[in-house]
């Protein structure tokens, strides 16, 4: 495998025992071994900071040079019920997880407000595979849909929204699931987008990019409906599309 072509300009180290392959960035995790992709090394190590529950749980783990967020990939809608958590395997490139991993790094190069790759494991099984990305923890982060469950934000902050999704999209990626889920904003009230299972580096700009806003308008409004209490209205859109455009 040419590691060159998974992350330009950033130093990568690969293992392979039996059916699993890993690849992962030694400065991050010196002490690296295939059981960090298990939930219950870092119970054994004390090290769980916490979990998220969605399609499956995330786990947020303490580490000595950078914390962690550790995901498996599950499928979603109904082929999820069915097949739940495994893929046709074409090759380790062509993986979630490495896609996943590549595009992190390539926004780093960017220097776009995302979480950096860390490591990343494919465990196969015939024509299948299962996947597990570890990512960095953002520092002090909450998500937005978290944060508006608690209380309104200042006008400014809407537009620095609407200001770093435009970022993005200046740079031709693309986010599969953008969602208020999926917008994180820091103790210093930097703004972030995590999640990119899926996402793209695209060609050029295009629909693409009209349709990631609206798939957020959606996710908005459907909060909106669902919880008690959302501090969420028509004009702090209006704010984060004023960002946007600007």
């Amino acid at each position: 495998m040419n590691l060159a072509r998974f992350v330009k300009h950033s130093s990568v180290n690969i293992l392979k025992e039996g059916n699993e392959t890993c690849i992962y960035c030694p400065e991050l995790v010196p002490d690296f071994c295939l059981e960090m992709f298990t939930s219950r090394y870092w119970q054994e190590q004390d090290a769980i900071l916490g979990s998220a529950v969605g399609r499956g749980t995330a786990w947020f783990i303490k580490h000595p040079v950078t914390d962690m967020v550790l995901r498996h990939y599950y499928r979603g809608g109904l082929i999820g019920k069915l097949i739940h958590d495994s893929y046709f395997f074409t090759g380790v490139m062509n993986t979630r997880a490495a896609k996943e991993f590549v595009l992190l790094n390539q926004m780093q190069q960017m220097q776009l407000p995302a979480p950096q790759a860390v490591a990343f494991k494919i465990t196969r099984n015939g024509l299948w595979y299962q996947g597990d990305i570890l990512i960095e923890l953002i520092p002090g982060a909450t998500d937005l849909v978290g944060l508006l469950t608690k209380t309104e934000l200042p006008d400014e902050l809407w537009l620095e929204i609407g200001r770093t999704i435009k970022k993005f999209h200046q740079k031709n990626i693309y986010h599969h699931d953008l969602n208020a889920h999926n917008i994180m904003v820091d103790s210093d009230n930097k703004v972030w987008l995590i999640d990119f299972d899926q996402g793209k580096s695209m060609p050029k700009a295009g629909e693409w990019q009209q349709n990631n806003m609206q798939r957020l308008l959606r996710s908005f409004n459907k909060e909106t409906k669902k919880l008690p209490v959302f501090h969420w209205n028509e004009r702090h859109w209006q704010l984060l599309m004023q960002g946007y455009k600007t």
